[in-house]
């Protein structure tokens, strides 16, 4: 198995029969070794006994009034969150059963953990999907479902960056509080170079796991019509969108056990037009516009990376209504160049025949 993000912590986790991932006392010790928990210097003794008892014992009962004890108020609200995720997570039992809580296809979820323990609890169980793969364009894909994207084009291709990663170096030219103090100082900075992920530097791909350094193609392939009912069409055999649809077909089999086909899309161009479901915030209000026939400002439709194109393998597992029928996907950019997917929304949103 590939441990291509060490920081998951998915070698720590255990399968059930279901292959879904058991949380176990290392795991829950990962989030206590995180910068949020971790002592510092200043710590008061109440706080550094805590937190040696939690990570002797994780799963300990924590009383109301320990945390009260604690003096620094952003400590006590770490731990208050902390306490909450892990015993959300341990009374659901693993985590895809907790993720799923958190996002009741009936709407009446409630969000009560920080938007990190989310992202984190994403990252360990696409570990977990993608843990046999040896596609570096696959991985690199699976990192947008838990990590945003600041996304630039150059000569023609729609490129992905590691928002992160690429505000840092921005900052700091990759050189941390140094390069922020020579920033700071009007000093020049190095330049740093990322690679485009290609077959040539796929292996560097793997040694450089966990570092999120590497763009992402998010090009189309090219068509164009010839006439005469003959169309060319120039495939990017390597392109990032079809590695991500790969991904979310995986996600949507683990979770719902349902088999579908993702494919990426130019356009949608259907009169039986049924159903859609937005990857993020922009695309869901966008893609709703377009199905009620409002004008839609160029300008958003400029933001749209891609469409795609979804289809049940099996429409007997689809709402009776709509069976048979495709759902179309979008992913988009907000107006700081930046993509947040929400893989949740596929969990939530999709024609069912049967609720989870």
């Amino acid at each position: 198995m590939q441990n291509f993000w060490p920081s998951s912590g998915f070698r720590l986790l255990q399968r059930n029969e279901r292959g879904w991932l058991k949380p176990t006392d290392d795991y829950l010790r990962l989030f206590l070794a995180r910068p949020e928990l971790a002592p510092m210097p200043e710590s008061c003794q109440v706080e550094l006994t805590l937190h040696a008892a939690l990570v002797d014992s994780p799963s300990r009962r924590v009383a109301p009034g320990e945390l009260q004890l604690l003096q620094d108020a952003d400590a006590r609200g770490s731990y208050t969150l902390f306490l909450r995720f892990r015993d959300g997570l341990l009374t659901a039992g693993t985590l895809e059963a907790y993720y799923l809580s958190l996002f009741p296809r009936d709407g009446t979820g409630r969000i009560d953990i920080p938007p990190l323990f989310i992202d984190l609890l994403t990252q360990a169980i696409t570990h977990s999907l993608l843990a046999d793969s040896t596609d570096a364009y696959e991985v690199r894909a699976a990192e947008m479902l838990f990590r945003s994207q600041r996304i630039s084009t150059q000569g023609g291709q729609v490129l992905g960056a590691d928002r992160e990663v690429v505000d840092m170096l921005n900052e700091t030219g990759g050189l941390g509080d140094f390069g922020r103090f020579l920033a700071e100082a009007k000093a020049p900075l190095r330049s740093v170079n990322l690679q485009v992920l290609s077959d040539d530097n796929a292996t560097d791909y793997w040694r450089q796991a966990d570092r999120y350094t590497f763009l992402l193609d998010l090009t189309h392939e090219v068509t164009n019509d010839l006439s005469h009912g003959l169309v060319f069409t120039m495939t990017r055999a390597r392109s990032g969108l079809k590695a991500l649809a790969s991904v979310l077909q995986k996600w949507v089999k683990h979770f719902l056990g349902v088999a579908v086909t993702i494919k990426p899309l130019q356009k949608i161009d259907d009169d039986a037009w049924r159903w859609h479901v937005g990857l993020d915030a922009q695309s869901s209000t966008l893609l709703d516009d377009l199905y009620e026939g409002r004008s839609v400002d160029p300008v958003r439709l400029r933001r749209i990376i891609s469409l795609f194109r979804l289809e049940f393998v099996n429409p007997a597992e689809m709402r009776a209504d709509v069976a048979g029928k495709p759902v179309y996907l979008a992913l988009t950019m907000d107006a700081d160049n930046v993509v947040r997917l929400k893989p949740q929304n596929l969990l939530i949103n999709l024609p069912l025949a049967s609720p989870m």
